[in-house]
């Protein structure tokens, strides 16, 4: 008992409980800061010396200190053992070569950051917010904004496809060539200009933006310009880029569709009687966009070499070609019914097709090395076509909404002062602000050559999942404005396509709970695939170097989560002072909770953790919501912190971390850790007494709501980039008519608003008074004639659209004034 109390006091004449609570302050602080072991080792030495301890406890002691700082011995007798006993319980997962693939393709980013638990905010604060070049500019201001005068979304919904003069814009402007390079006779922009031009099309007609994104993701441009030879570039990116070539890329089939390795498309390898190799193809795909009116088809496959003709392999694996769709044996033609969305989506068939082996995207050398080219290319197209669609649709709606919301009366009030309608207000402008940030950050990341696949996955998932969020709530709002079909309508084609966007790019499902964290939690993780490869390797060294580490990167992480929890982030500094300091130091906090806790999933689970969907989905959701906070704060930083996006700016991390509270709670409830886990059913309930992150509040989604209705640069900034028709009878052009006459004439309103209060003016609509005020002196001409071109442009924006029955069953288009008559071309052909 004496030993045990000398060990605790330092000097002797330090009272015990100060010895004990200084050695406490210097475990953690060791822990917290992640020093390595032989800090520890030394700080372990001077506290003996300090405590006087016996000559055996320091004999004791040396031992431990060789041991775990010496590394042959620790291989020898600690590493060795270890791997060896995890291996035969199969505890950490083997991956398959066609998962390997797809966990090593692309790159590590700023998601490395976050999964590691101490995040470098620098590092996320200094990456690439990026403005279009004056070319790029010059593109979206002229050819993107003519175009989407020439399409009308109505007009290609009853048409079924687009004008041949539209067509003949697309080409003659290159949209097919987007990212085609200049020497090709492309436009060479980069994935943040890309990004922009789809999201504008899409303000405009979504048809119209998955028509010109197609070619420009992932498809045989973008192969070509990675994979593809000298050759194959010369042949076929001039025509790409001019639109003379419609291509097409086929990869989903029947019984393959998120599981890619299956397919059952083949190809085999034979030699012709002229001597030359030749591939024999067999596929039936589907979904595939573009397929009915391509004339160059991208084709996955399964290659076979049965003959040996290439090298020792049979199954050489995906493989990828291109092949002409006039080749004898192709089928092409027909079309799916993607709910009612005229986009070109379409099967395609080939039976025995032969085309020289030089078909093969990279030659015959890139045989078998299909499934990486997939994989890398998906990692950069889930980032820039799908998340810049859902942010057109979303500016659109904060665009509208905010109008409809201050010209729309009921009750004799503005809808917009409601609180009812306020709640979805906020959530359509908070959102739309965060997708935008996310937009163009992960853009930023993509031009200056990273490649991540988890942050498109978070990109492609999230933005799909709030925008269908967005459209749900902008129908709610508008009501029968939102139901009844027809040019005036400015979401019904949205709300039909959302499901679309939720299913194509990896269906949203699998990408949250497989995808996101099952794929992150490994190529993310500082150590975890260095251990699984050097357990599949038999590599002790590999294995002794990452677990060690791994154990300390496990205790700094627990410390940090500890600290930052009882303190709520304020131990953590910020790299900024201002309004985004808190929410710095919440993001901290946040990072190392998730580390910490994505370890205890990995120690509990095993090799079993990628089944566990439910509980990788939550961890997926505080990954992904870690990564959308992040962006939003480089946005408002990069902004000069704009005070007028306050609110919208506020909403959106108090958001972000409402969402990850909820996922940390699914996680400590159901979360299974053998022998603990009824001690993580208590750290919830600390966690909901003290959460990381709550609802947004009313009185924050009230300025949200305020802000969507209020003109001026903070209105316009969050909707940049959308198309705003300047036609009054255009549907969204009729809304901001109205709106800005609503506006000027607050003023005015206000009198006859008084006048009606005092007696002056019976109650009646505003519309029914302006007589009867002028007369009366209430009002002057000007002012009279204002509130009567006001209630004029409000009653005409709030009307839907109507049909005689000859034009409801024959299906006719109407123009875009909504005056329910065919337009002249329709007409002409009835």
């Amino acid at each position: 008992m004496d030993t045990i109390v000398n060990l605790l006091g330092f000097f002797g004449d330090i009272p015990l409980w100060a010895s004990i609570g200084g050695a406490v302050v210097v475990l953690l602080m060791l822990a917290y800061t992640g020093a390595p072991l032989w800090v520890w080792a030394v700080a372990g030495y001077a506290g003996l010396a300090g405590l006087n301890a016996p000559g055996w406890i320091f004999i004791v002691y040396t031992v431990l200190v060789l041991i775990f700082n010496v590394k042959p011995l620790r291989r020898a007798l600690l590493s060795s053992p270890i791997m060896k006993l995890l291996d035969a319980l199969n505890f950490l997962p083997t991956i398959s070569e066609t998962e390997q693939t797809a966990i090593e393709a692309g790159t590590v980013w700023v998601e490395g950051e976050l999964f590691s638990g101490k995040p470098d905010f620098k590092r996320i604060l200094n990456e690439d917010y990026p403005n279009l070049t004056d070319k790029e500019q010059a593109f979206v201001d002229g050819p993107v904004e003519e175009l989407c005068k020439m399409v009308s979304d109505w007009d290609v919904m009853v048409r079924k496809g687009f004008t041949e003069e539209a067509w003949d814009y697309m080409r003659k402007q290159k949209f097919f060539g987007l990212i085609i390079p200049e020497k090709y006779g492309g436009l060479d922009f980069s994935a943040t200009a890309h990004s922009t031009i789809v999201a504008k099309l899409a303000s405009r007609c979504g048809p119209l933006a998955t028509t010109v994104m197609v070619p420009n993701s992932l498809g045989p441009a973008e192969l070509l310009l990675h994979y593809g030879t000298d050759e194959q570039k010369n042949n076929y990116l001039p025509g790409l880029a001019s639109g003379e070539e419609i291509p097409c890329f086929a990869l989903t089939e029947p019984f393959a569709g998120s599981d890619a390795g299956s397919m059952r498309s083949d190809g085999e390898v034979f030699k012709g009687k002229d001597g030359e190799l030749y591939l024999r193809l067999n596929w039936n795909k589907r979904y595939i966009t573009l397929a009915a009116i391509s004339t160059v088809l991208g084709l996955a496959f399964k290659l076979k070499d049965p003959e040996h003709l290439l090298g020792e392999e049979t199954n050489l694996g995906i493989t990828c070609a291109l092949i002409p769709t006039d080749t004898e044996g192709v089928e092409v033609g027909k079309r799916h019914d993607p709910l009612g969305i005229p986009f070109y989506n379409c099967p395609t068939r080939g039976e025995n097709v032969v085309v020289p082996i030089s078909a093969i995207i990279g030659g015959k050398e890139q045989a078998g090395n299909g499934w990486r080219m997939l994989m890398e290319s998906l990692a950069v197209g889930r980032g820039i076509s799908l998340p810049a669609q859902s942010v057109g649709g979303a500016k659109v709606a904060t665009r509208a909404i905010g109008a409809y919301a201050a010209i729309r009366e009921q009750f004799g009030l503005n809808i917009g002062k409601f609180e009812g309608i306020e709640e979805p207000m906020a959530r359509i402008g908070g959102y739309t602000y965060l997708l935008e940030a996310a937009r163009r950050y992960t853009t930023g990341g993509l031009d200056q050559g990273a490649k991540p696949a988890v942050v498109t996955a978070i990109a492609k998932y999230n933005f799909t999942e709030l925008g269908r969020e967005i459209v749900n709530d902008a129908m709610d709002i508008v009501g029968g404005a939102g139901i009844s079909r027809g040019p005036r309508n400015i979401f019904s084609s949205t709300y039909q396509a959302m499901p679309i966007a939720i299913t194509v790019e990896g269906a949203n499902i699998l990408t949250r709970t497989l995808m996101i964290f099952g794929q992150g939690a490994i190529r993310c993780h500082p150590y975890a695939y260095n251990e699984i490869d050097a357990l599949m390797n038999k590599d002790v060294t590999s294995f002794d170097e990452n677990f060690w580490k791994h154990i300390g990167h496990v205790v700094r992480n627990k410390t940090r989560a500890f600290l930052l929890s009882i303190s709520r982030g304020w131990l953590a500094g910020s790299p900024v002072s201002g309004p985004s300091a808190k929410y710095f130091r919440k993001l901290a906090w946040t990072s190392a909770s998730f580390a910490f806790f994505a370890d205890i999933a990995l120690g509990s689970y095993g090799g079993a953790l990628k089944m566990k969907e439910k509980i990788g989905g939550r961890y997926a959701d505080i990954l992904s919501f870690m990564y959308l906070a992040s962006a939003t704060l480089k946005r408002f930083e990069a902004e000069g912190r704009q005070q007028e996006d306050r609110p919208y700016f506020d909403w959106a991390m108090e958001y972000s971390f409402y969402r990850i509270q909820d996922a940390f709670e699914g996680i400590l409830r159901e979360i299974k850790v053998p022998g603990l886990s009824w001690a993580f059913r208590l750290i919830g309930v600390w966690s909901r007494l003290n959460p990381i992150g709550t609802k947004p509040t009313d009185k924050l989604g009230h300025q949200v709501a305020r802000a969507m209705q209020t003109p001026g640069a903070s209105r316009n900034r969050v909707t940049g980039g959308a198309f705003i028709p300047g036609d009054p009878k255009e549907a969204l052009g009729r809304y901001e008519q109205a709106f800005d006459l609503t506006i000027e004439a607050q003023p005015v309103y206000k009198k006859l608003y008084k006048a009606k209060k005092s007696g002056n003016l019976p109650k009646a609509p505003y519309s029914e008074l302006i007589e009867s005020a002028l007369e009366k002196g209430i009002l002057t001409s000007p002012e009279a004639d204002l509130i009567k071109k006001a209630e004029e442009a409000r009653a005409d924006a709030i009307q839907v659209d109507e049909f005689t029955l000859d034009e409801y069953m024959n299906e006719t288009t109407v123009s875009p004034t909504g005056d329910g008559f065919p337009t002249e071309e329709v007409a002409s052909k009835l």
